[in-house]
């Protein structure tokens, strides 16, 4: 008997012996037609069975994969929660931050010089082309330091004394008279050298000093004391940015602003007889709309 005689035998033994007890009998077995006809449902069963299988791993797969993305989802989920947290805490910053200047550009003050003093200061700074820049739009004049003193000095150079001159005789004329002076200095980030330091311990104290030296230049040619004041600001209010370690000439300056008179306002109460000085119109700035 070969192996395959003996397994099909053992095979429809089995299944014989199951069939008897399945149907409580003691004793008979199955016909051959009724064993194939079971051996085939079987076989087909089993075909059934591991086609289930199949499908039911995929199915495993699948689950287990959509479990995965439902994490990496949740994931980016709460990473958006996160970003959009930090953009409205941006935003809130930001408002407050615009509404801070908006606010301040509010409490500024535009002059608009008269016709004749920004006429006369247009021409000065046209005959001064490399000394002078002039600024209508905020009555300012700005002199190159490179151009007014010498390198780490505050004396005013020769050259620079005559523009000076013309520029004291204009504020001296009726129209300028009814403005103060504010001479501001400025220089760029570059340390001052030992020699500069032994008078000017800082670029604050450069500018301030430069500053002084401008506004006693103006007084010496008959400006009113009075009417000027001076700043220093040193490094800290630059036009550009300053080209490290090799100078930046434009914010190397002394600028100039002519601005609303605040001397009747500590001075005595004008009399009938001495009326008030009339003052240059001043236009505050409008309201600022953000969402515009």
């Amino acid at each position: 008997m070969n192996t395959r005689t003996l397994i099909h035998s053992s095979t429809k033994i089995a299944v014989c012996g199951a069939l008897i007890a399945a149907a409580g009998l003691s004793t008979g077995c199955v016909s051959q037609q009724e064993y194939d006809s079971l051996y085939e449902t079987n076989q087909s069963l089993r075909s059934q069975n591991l086609e289930l299988n199949g499908r039911l791993g995929s199915i495993e797969s699948t689950n287990s994969h959509l479990q995965g993305s439902a994490g990496d989802a949740q994931g980016v989920i709460s990473d958006l929660q996160n970003e959009n947290s930090s953009l409205r805490n941006a935003l809130v910053s930001s408002q407050n931050s615009f509404e801070t200047l908006e606010d301040r550009m509010n409490s500024l003050q535009i002059v608009h010089l008269d016709a004749a003093t920004d006429r006369a200061l247009s021409d000065l700074a046209s005959r001064f082309p490399d000394m002078i820049i002039y600024d209508a739009d905020r009555g300012m004049l700005r002199f190159v330091s490179d151009m007014t003193f010498g390198s780490g000095s505050d004396s005013v150079q020769a050259s620079a004394a005559d523009s000076l001159k013309r520029l004291a005789s204009v504020l001296n004329s009726g129209s300028a008279g009814k403005y103060d002076i504010q001479i501001v200095g400025h220089t760029d980030d570059e340390k001052p050298s030992s020699n500069t330091q032994r008078k000017h311990a800082t670029n604050m104290h450069l500018s301030a000093h430069r500053a002084i030296a401008v506004r006693a230049s103006l007084g010496q040619a008959g400006v009113d004391w009075n009417r000027m004041s001076v700043t220093g600001w040193g490094e800290n209010r630059p036009m550009v940015s300053n080209n490290k370690g090799k100078g930046t000439k434009a914010n190397r300056r002394v600028e100039i602003y002519l601005v609303p008179s605040t001397k009747s306002e500590v001075s005595a109460a004008p009399t009938a007889s001495t009326p008030a000085a009339s003052k240059p119109a001043v236009t505050t700035r409008p309201k600022i709309d953000p969402t515009k």
